[in-house]
């Protein structure tokens, strides 16, 4: 059955002005999962004047009452757990456990960012004017425009707007195209706990009006800090228009994770971890495992361990791919790295989206895989000799966002993440881990900025210097 989506603007559902709309199509068997509003510069206009106006109001109240009201959106949130599921199934093609997990953390997300909502602290500076009080303050800053992406639609849209409105911020979230219903659903949800009229507001495009409309929508002079979560692509092009309207952005882009196998690893272990870090979601997460480089001392029981966990999984495993585009790129990646000599393991090139987990040994720097993002179920596997090898391979790539590091001596595993570049690095650990409190973002080619914790207060704040004279102060002229 398909869903019609609706715009929010200033509380309330509504349609694009133009009246026109698009569909979003279920990736397995091409029935039409939802229809939205196709808004366009008109609906932002309407849009962020309302939250604009509304900001003030929501800056100024108490941290108990922004409190209350995100730790009711957690409750209503799960509340709706199978129509979210339902919906990102239909969307995206999300297995059950992976739609589960996002209403999960999506809830401690929005719990976490209450916790945040006494935490937001100045400071006192001592002042070289007698009598003067100085404090750094930090406010909301104005209205947050929030852009998140399909591959994880709850976690990652409720982590651009909860700390956000935390913070005292009115926010603006665009839903991505292919995921409009399940991102709407989280605003529905907002409102029914309670938000203010322009506090959450929702605006949904069609892909050929994407660039207009968010460039319409960093203009706005009420909009006072961006955040994306996408590809590193469409993320230098967010970039640049901030950069052109001073707007401040937190970027959370691409990734090529590496997962380092060290030659005193528990092959159990790291196989278990790979497999989850390559596979979970068919491989369509931005921490995702994309490059498995393990030390040429255990490399051969590490894959007879890795591919024998693959090849045990269920049949529905790992899920299907959001798109056909995915599996052309994937069945590219596959092509390329067999023509110039990588070994199949498992799975295989695929002629729809319920694509196989595949593995490819004996990955070289001629082959494609070895710097392009799969996005998809396809994972290479590269084997070297010594740590500073292993690290040398890994700090190659552009990107820069997730890590892991299997090793038995913590020590030399510590040392070796402390020089990985990444923004995230996990020890005896999947590259894919994310939690509601933790400092998430990544450097070089994966973005700028952090969501989450204390590191967001940080991104979604004003800071401001406000003096006071306590007693006469003397003038030299």
């Amino acid at each position: 059955m398909t869903r019609s989506v609706s715009l929010f603007i200033d509380g309330k559902p509504a349609q694009a002005e133009s009246k026109r709309t698009f569909d979003r199509l279920n990736p397995v068997d091409g029935t039409v999962a939802s229809r939205s509003p196709a808004a366009g510069v008109e609906d932002v206009r309407r849009t962020a004047d309302a939250a604009w106006s509304a900001f003030t109001r929501w800056r100024d109240t108490t941290p108990v009452e922004r409190r209350n009201l995100l730790l009711k959106a957690a409750e209503e949130m799960e509340k709706r757990r199978d129509l979210f599921v339902e919906l990102m199934n239909a969307e995206t093609g999300a297995t059950p456990f992976w739609a589960g997990f996002n209403v999960q953390l999506g809830a401690d997300v929005l719990r976490e960012a209450a916790g945040l909502t006494t935490q937001i602290e100045g400071q006192v500076i001592p002042s070289n004017v007698s009598g003067n009080l100085s404090l750094g303050v930090r406010q909301g800053a104005g209205v947050v425009l929030s852009m998140a992406p399909w591959n994880a639609p709850i976690i990652l849209a409720v982590r651009a707007i909860a700390t956000p409105l935390a913070c005292g911020n009115a926010v603006i979230l665009k839903g991505s195209e292919l995921s409009p219903a399940t991102q709407g659903l989280i605003i529905e949800t907002l409102i029914a706990a309670g938000f203010p009229d322009g506090v959450v507001s929702y605006l949904t495009c069609d892909v050929k009006d994407a660039g207009e409309v968010v460039e319409a929508l960093i203009a706005h002079p009420g909009v006072r800090r961006i955040n994306f979560t996408g590809s590193t692509g469409v993320g230098k092009i967010i970039a640049q228009t901030c950069g052109r309207y001073l707007k401040p952005v937190v970027l959370e882009l691409g990734g090529k994770a590496p997962l380092l196998v060290l030659d005193d690893a528990d092959v159990e272990e790291a196989a278990a971890g790979a497999n989850f870090g390559a596979f979970a979601n068919a491989g369509q997460i931005c921490m995702s495992t994309e490059r498995i480089i393990v030390d040429e001392a255990i490399a051969d029981d590490f894959i007879a361990a890795l591919v024998k966990r693959v090849q045990s999984q269920p049949a529905a495993f790992p899920g299907p791919v959001v798109d056909m585009r995915t599996v052309e790129r994937c069945n590219a990646l596959i092509d390329d790295a067999l023509s110039k000599g990588a070994r199949l393991l498992t799975g295989g090139k695929a002629e729809n989206t319920l694509m196989s987990a595949t593995l490819l040994d004996g990955v070289t720097e001629e082959m494609r895989i070895w710097r392009e993002e799969s996005f998809g179920p396809v994972k290479g596997i590269i084997r070297a000799r010594g740590d500073a090898r292993l690290l040398e391979i890994a700090n190659e790539s552009e990107f820069g966002l997730s890590s892991a590091v299997y090793s038995r001596d913590t020590a030399r595993a510590w040392n070796l993440a402390l020089n990985l570049q990444s923004g995230i690095c996990h020890i005896n650990g999947p590259t894919v881990h994310d939690e509601a409190q933790m400092p998430f973002g990544g450097c070089k080619a994966s973005g700028y900025g952090r969501f989450g914790g204390r590191a967001g207060i940080h991104e979604f704040t004003e800071l401001r210097w406000i003096s006071l004279q306590t007693t006469p102060r003397p003038m030299p002229f």
